[in-house]
């Protein structure tokens, strides 16, 4: 590192205009990243994080004003630069990994065609030239056989893949700068680190600079050099890395470092009954190849899976993207055709018909991974938790209202918001909706697929502890899919393992973290404890 500066952010304040006042979001906040190093800029959802991050490429809305500070880059005002030379320095100098892939890449273009367009804009490269040098970056970012993968769409990727290709878009102009906001928030734990490990590397190689945007602890312990702590959209600390973590000074990042899940799951009572028993489930995908696109075998994406649950028991399912896991909680639920036997409360679901379901479909509930997408934007919040009762319960208007208030209290919602609308809320506060939108009808078991995986730490916790509440209060019985072994530790019971669509190992979810017999379970545990030793 260079005593000069690449980036400094000087007593940067932002603010939006709304009419004819100002709402500021970023206080005074001041960075300095020097060349070759990487500076984590860590906090909560609305701590202002990625409108600081945002405001360096000047990216943000027409709306947003900089009341005071200046944004310096190799020596030059970004704040006060023309658009020219903007467009000069987006890509060529600094680029930027957005948090969803999905979202970032063009659904209806081919790889290829996204990343030529790159080298087209940035580096005038085209023809041979422009595919030999995608070809290169995609094998270096790790996909596999980049040749054959060239006509690919985003949606044939898994996210893992996904954000590699958003990795070689933001990296094949060779920047100075990578700002990199929330790259692996939804991935498994060994993809992440993988992605990680990816680009460290890359930042050696290239001598590159990075601006890491996260709300992960664990990441920033394994890749940062100084660290930045925003709340309430101020830096109230920064720090070298191990001094962070060794001698945290304000309270705030005290509490970010205590958020980890902490406990372990209540004990079963001997007497519980078996809920739910699966027994050889099995799930094909047809492969078609040829111009008539004729069927040449069967793609299982859930293999002979088999287990039991017990009333009030939790069962967390743990695996890479593609294992199975989502496609086994679809197929308990009947919406996705499969083979084998599901039984609930000793009826065959199995056999049953679609109308035959719908009195167990208000039994067995489930909360997504993403509440954004899975709330209707043009319901308010008091619609959308009554939803179900409008569908499985005929209750009058008054009564229904009643069990909305109830079910919001049960969860930690003031009932007084009802009457707002999904895009008012935290993601936290989203998460809250989504699970009482469960709740209120009552269930014996909630299928849980991925319900922390993209909140804050401390806003994770919360909601652990709202589940486990739920849960000794209610009986209720858990399927919790995720990627997170430390959450799955906090709150399940038994522990399942797939990796593609076959069970590795199964067990005592205790005993499986402390003794695992198979080497697949110890490599993701491996990951997992390896975002806990600071390099």
């Amino acid at each position: 590192m260079t005593d000069t500066p690449l980036l400094q952010i000087k007593n940067l304040s932002v603010a939006f205009r709304q009419g004819n006042q100002q709402q500021e979001v970023v206080s005074d906040v001041s960075l300095t990243i020097h060349a070759g190093e990487t500076l984590a800029l860590v906090g909560e959802s609305g701590s202002g994080k990625s409108v600081t991050a945002l405001s360096v490429l000047r990216l943000l809305p027409s709306s947003a004003v900089y009341p005071q500070g200046d944004i310096v880059f190799a020596g030059q005002s970004l704040l006060h630069a023309s658009t020219n030379t903007l467009r000069q320095i987006r890509g060529n100098e600094i680029s930027m990994i957005f948090q969803e892939p999905m979202v970032s890449l063009n659904p209806l273009h081919t790889l290829e065609k996204q990343l030529a367009e790159v080298l087209i804009l940035h580096r005038n490269l085209r023809g041979d030239a422009a595919r030999n040098e995608i070809l290169r970056c995609l094998d270096r970012v790790g996909i596999r056989q980049a040749g054959s993968r060239l006509k690919d769409f985003p949606h044939q990727l898994s996210g893992g893949e996904r954000q590699r290709v958003m990795i070689a878009m933001a990296v094949l102009t060779r920047p100075k700068l990578l700002i990199a906001d929330e790259p692996t928030t939804a991935l498994d734990v060994s993809v992440q680190a993988q992605i990680l490990s990816l680009l460290d590397e890359l930042k050696q190689e290239m001598g590159m600079a990075m601006l890491f945007i996260t709300h992960n602890l664990r990441i920033v312990r394994r890749l940062a050099d100084t660290v930045a702590v925003m709340h309430k959209g101020r830096v109230v600390e920064q720090q070298p890395r191990a001094t962070l973590f060794s001698h945290p000074q304000d309270p705030y990042t005290r509490q970010l470092l205590q958020a980890e899940p902490q406990g372990r799951p209540q004990p079963l009572k001997d007497e519980s009954a078996v809920l739910l028993d699966v027994k050889n489930l099995d799930v094909g995908f047809p492969v078609k190849r040829g111009l008539l696109r004729r069927t040449v075998g069967i793609k299982h994406a859930v293999n002979q899976v088999s287990f039991q649950l017990r009333r009030g028991e939790s069962l967390g399912v743990v695996g890479e993207s593609g294992s199975g896991k989502s496609t086994t909680g679809l197929a308990l639920l009947r919406l996705m055709k499969s083979q084998g036997e599901i039984w609930f409360d000793g009826q065959p679901l199995h056999t049953f018909s679609r109308k035959k379901m719908l009195p167990f479909r208000s039994r067995i509930q489930v909360v997504f991974q993403d509440p954004f997408s899975a709330l209707n934007p043009r319901f308010t919040v008091g619609q959308i938790i009554a939803e179900g009762l409008l569908v499985h319960r005929k209750v009058s208007e008054q009564e229904r209202e009643k069990e909305v208030i109830r079910a919001m209290q049960e969860v930690g919602l003031d009932p007084a918001s009802r009457h707002r609308y999904p895009t008012e809320f935290s993601g936290g506060q989203r998460q809250r909706i989504a699970i009482a939108r469960a709740l209120i009808l009552q269930p014996e078991m909630l299928i849980l697929d991925e319900p922390t995986s993209s909140l804050d730490k401390s806003v994770q916790a919360q909601i652990l502890t709202i589940l486990s509440e739920l849960q000794q209060r209610h009986g209720l019985t858990y399927l919790f899919i995720s990627h997170d072994l430390h959450v799955v530790r906090s709150l399940c019971h038994q522990l399942m393992v797939l990796r593609n669509g076959e069970v590795i190992e199964q067990g005592d979810c205790e005993q499986i973290f402390t003794a695992p017999q198979q080497a697949y379970t110890r490599e993701l545990l491996a990951a997992s404890d390896a975002f806990d030793t600071i390099r």
